[in-house]
């Protein structure tokens, strides 16, 4: 394995990272105190979403939940209410499992030993090092996205950093360039670089405080590194959504599977389009669902990308009698009472056409 860190004076990068982090630093609410479980949640909600959508969550789950202990006990239709928007929600419901452990096994107190953090659900390698090393001052690496492009650059390696194995490489190179003294300043250094400053489109070398030390802006290769290889396509289905709303103003939602995308989220009725034709949904409708239609109209499409999936929304509504068939998984709701539950962005847009 090359030695990257060889290229470069490990010493004063070390240092003028850290006075430039400390001196230069965000005010961010997680970083208020070294609180172990606020720095696991900001870390667990900073995954894949960007600090200025995080902060308002952060703000109202905190105060929600101000300890492990009140996330363990609250029911976790409540926590995903929380996590409404934020979208990734096994994150959420990772965190709920874990706390419930920490609560069981180690009193409520998140533990210090790296052993037993790890085993905690949903704590992969790099929410392991930010903890360790911000809230209990440990020198373990904190590996992302952000750090691999700052140190692509920073030490001009050309390695791809979308292969799994790639990670292990920087890792090695953090365990060796970390602070031992200020382990917590120097990963939160890193990553603050690679937000403010080392951005993936048009880095901010000027303003670069450790540009002296970057081998890829000497040899004018900022723009070229990380080397990283492009996803695989998502893939795209389609459906019908369909609104139903009874006579007395009820609308019918469902939960879906307990796994999954969107796990124990809440939603209106959804319909692959290669089911049924669109030209036979009002009588689908009415014989599914036992019920006699008096309006149908067609509301806005709506198509929402994920991470490896993309929905493709066609939505009806669809005024009703009585519906007299509802599965077990599915329940009338009063429209007043439909913001406690869950809903995926997709379906807040939807209902928000009815409003």
């Amino acid at each position: 394995m090359t030695d990257y860190a060889k290229r470069i004076d490990q010493d004063a990068f070390r240092r003028d990272l850290i006075n430039w982090f400390n001196n230069n630093k965000r005010t961010l609410p997680w970083r208020e105190d070294q609180d172990p479980y606020k720095v696991w949640v900001s870390e667990i909600m900073l995954q894949q979403t960007q600090v200025d959508t995080v902060i308002p969550y952060f703000n109202a789950f905190i105060r929600q939940f101000p300890t492990p202990s009140a996330l363990a006990d609250a029911d976790e239709q409540e926590v995903l209410k929380a996590w409404e928007g934020l979208g990734y929600y096994s994150r959420a419901r990772n965190l709920k499992t874990a706390v419930k452990e920490v609560k069981e096994s180690y009193g409520g107190v998140v533990p210090k030993e790296k052993q037993s953090l790890s085993k905690l659900k949903g704590i992969g390698p790099y929410t392991l090092g930010a903890i360790m090393s911000i809230a209990y001052n440990q020198p373990e690496p904190a590996v992302d996205g952000n750090v691999m492009r700052v140190l692509s650059r920073l030490c001009n390696i050309e390695e791809d950093i979308a292969k799994p194995k790639t990670k292990k490489t920087f890792e090695a190179l953090v365990r060796q360039l970390i602070s031992e003294q200020d382990p917590s300043s120097f990963n939160q250094g890193l990553m603050e670089l690679g937000a403010l400053i080392c951005r993936p489109q048009s880095p901010k070398c000027d303003r670069c405080p450790v540009k002296a030390h970057c081998q890829a802006f000497h040899s004018n290769k900022q723009n070229v590194l990380p080397i990283k290889s492009k996803k695989k396509k998502q893939s795209t289905h389609s459906y019908y959504v369909l609104v139903l709303e009874d006579q007395s103003g009820q609308l019918l939602i469902e939960k879906r599977p307990e796994n999954g995308l969107l796990a124990n989220m809440w939603q209106f009725m959804m319909l692959e389009k290669k089911e049924v034709d669109q030209a036979l949904i009002l009588p689908y409708v009415e014989e599914v669902y036992q019920t006699q239609v008096f309006e149908h109209k067609q509301l806005e499409s709506i198509k929402h990308v994920f991470s490896h999936v993309i929905w493709e929304l066609d939505v009806h509504y669809f005024k009703v009698e009585n519906i007299k068939h509802v599965e077990h998984s599915q329940m009338l709701v009063e429209k007043s009472k439909i913001d406690a539950f869950p809903f995926p962005v997709p379906h807040q847009k939807v209902y928000q056409y009815l409003n």
